[in-house]
């Protein structure tokens, strides 16, 4: 695919001019009138006093917005226990995720622990093994960090065609917070590394305090670089859902590695092998065999709106394109948006520099003319590595796997508004 040289941005005033010579005034403005009123006289919440400041200890939503909650598929799993839902992407702009929309994924149900029943320990290959309390915990210099968390799942029932018609169900498996924490390297220090020799075939296994304990090997070398022992996200405790008290952030690689409920690292000479690195979250191939160690999580983006679940309501005219993009291999450099299935490209505008292993919030500032479009979004990350078509991505990966799907993904915006999930070929 090449880009389009015919292809230009126009200005916000531009097009805002252009849009007010081609509609009615009224129409631009969202249909409103000089006489409307709902502006021009007192309403009724102008009239009295609303609630005091002690109405809502810990605020909650406006009940006009109860839409945006997580949701599940029903049939995707046997049970809730066992499953996932999913952030509703489709409905946030900016980056940071709210703590009580992002998503969540268990293997044996969320727990209630304490932190004063709190433990980790270290153990296996270090000079003293350590066990620590959460109170310990909070005594370490403490990093800051905002980070995107992705279920190695997202997207994973699209790789054999369009299933899922939403951005929150094709692509919500993920959340982007700002944990607080201490960094697993200053963990591992404390214990010492003497006893474990050489650390370059080093790894740590990392489990968690719930009956399934998830537990993951890691290599020696990712441990030590950016790996962060969290007890905070968004500047708050972590919900129970997320781990409460204390998770373990993988940056840029699988949801699956970022252990809640963390209760015991030990350093190992190899890799475990356990059975969420072996017969699950493992990546299989068109010939039927199965690769492991896919960690890092490749480039991706996603159009939220207009999607399925966010139609165009005002009809033609101004219209902002925007979506989220990401990669676990470094910053977000660039997202194209093609608006007819990638036959052309035009650069959007990030709403700042990229971070690593963070999301990155994208707009184009367009004009709808009401003809039906094809949306996509493309994203390059600093590596430079491009996000893949789906045909790209199955020629090498074929369509037997659930896990690691980055594909481009595909709205066909229809004349009246609405969208659906479709592929183009």
């Amino acid at each position: 695919m090449s880009e389009s040289s015919e292809i230009k941005t126009p200005s916000r005033r531009a097009f805002l001019k252009a849009a007010a010579a081609a509609v009615p005034a009224a129409a631009v403005a969202g249909a409103a009138r000089a006489d409307d009123p709902l502006i021009t006289e007192v309403q009724e919440w102008a009239s009295g006093l609303g609630e005091g400041v002690d109405a809502t200890p810990y605020g909650l939503p406006i009940e006009f917005e109860g839409d945006v909650v997580r949701r599940t598929v029903e049939w995707l799993t046997a049970d809730a226990i066992s499953s996932i839902n999913f952030t509703p992407i489709h409905a946030l702009d900016g980056t940071i995720t709210p703590q009580g929309c992002a998503f969540e994924r268990h293997h044996s149900g969320a727990i209630e622990l304490k932190k004063e029943d709190y433990r980790l320990m270290i153990n296996g290959l270090v000079d003293q093994p350590l066990v620590f309390t959460y109170d310990d915990l909070e005594r370490f210099p403490r990093e800051n960090h905002v980070y995107f968390c992705e279920c190695a799942a997202n997207t994973g029932m699209e790789w054999a065609g369009a299933q899922l018609n939403g951005a929150q169900y094709t692509h919500g498996m993920i959340h982007n917070m700002e944990y607080t924490g201490v960094s697993l390297r200053t963990l591992l220090n404390e214990a010492g590394l003497g006893a474990a020799g050489d650390l370059k075939d080093k790894w740590v296994y990392v489990e968690g305090a719930d009956a399934s304990s998830n537990g993951r090997s890691i290599p020696m070398e990712k441990a030590l670089d950016d790996c962060l022992v969290a007890f905070k996200a968004n500047g708050e405790a972590l919900r129970m859902e997320h781990g409460y008290p204390v998770r373990l952030c993988v940056p840029g690689w699988e949801g699956n590695m970022w252990v809640k409920w963390l209760r015991r690292i030990e350093v190992t000479d190899a890799a475990v092998e356990s059975r969420e690195e072996t017969s699950k979250y493992t990546d299989t191939l068109a010939d039927g065999t199965s690769r492991k160690w896919t960690w890092e999580m490749d480039a991706k983006s996603i159009i939220t709106s207009p999607s399925p679940q966010m139609p165009i309501k005002h009809g033609k005219g101004p219209l902002v394109i925007t979506g989220l993009a990401w990669s676990g291999r470094g910053a977000i450099t660039r997202v194209d948006v093609s608006k007819d299935g990638g036959k052309t490209w035009e650069t959007a505008r990030l709403a700042k520099p990229g971070e690593k292993m963070a999301l990155s919030r994208f707009y184009l500032d367009t004009t709808w003319d009401g003809e039906e479009m094809f949306l996509q979004a493309r994203a390059m990350d600093e590596t430079g590595y491009v996000q893949p078509t789906k045909d790209e991505l199955r020629a090498v990966r074929g369509e037997n796997s659930i896990y690691h799907n980055n594909s481009i993904q595909t709205w066909w915006v229809q004349p009246n508004g609405e969208a659906d999930n479709v592929e183009v070929s």
